[in-house]
């Protein structure tokens, strides 16, 4: 049996692993694990940033999201939740984020874009609550972002 495995998430392993290598950008809690990255939107390929709907841009930066049910001897199993999120700057300054489901195969992400300034950090506040859960997840990440 053949895995296929999705454009969108080895893009942007691709390009989390280069550009976040001493970062670990996931939360564990309640026998999930949360991943969630930041990445400027510019980073994309034009190929992967058209197929999900995605505006190219060095002032957009995208938020990914995917819920992962612990499941012991295994990498896990992708649930699909309720996932809401915000970002807000060093000054206070909120950014609401539409948060949309991505399905491809057995995956499961949660994509949404942002603007971003140059030398800007973002503070991202997560609430996940998992499919049959009833209790939300929060989690933070927190990005800088330059633009050359």
């Amino acid at each position: 049996m053949q895995v296929r495995i999705s454009t969108i998430a080895v893009t942007l392993l691709l390009l989390l692993t280069a550009t976040l290598v001493a970062a670990e950008n996931s939360t564990r809690a309640n026998g999930y694990t949360i991943h969630h990255n930041a990445i400027p939107t510019a980073l994309l390929s034009p190929e992967v940033a058209s197929n999900y709907r995605i505006v190219r841009s060095k002032y957009r930066g995208l938020l990914n999201i995917s819920v992962i049910r612990d499941v012991p001897g295994t990498t896990g199993q992708p649930v699909t939740a309720k996932v809401s999120a915000y970002a807000l700057n060093l000054i206070g300054r909120r950014h609401g984020i539409d948060l949309r489901e991505i399905r491809e195969a057995d995956a499961i992400y949660y994509i949404g874009d942002f603007p971003i300034v140059d030398g800007e950090t973002l503070n991202f506040m997560l609430e996940v609550t998992p499919e049959g859960s009833s209790r939300p997840i929060d989690a933070t990440l927190s990005q800088d972002f330059y633009i050359d």
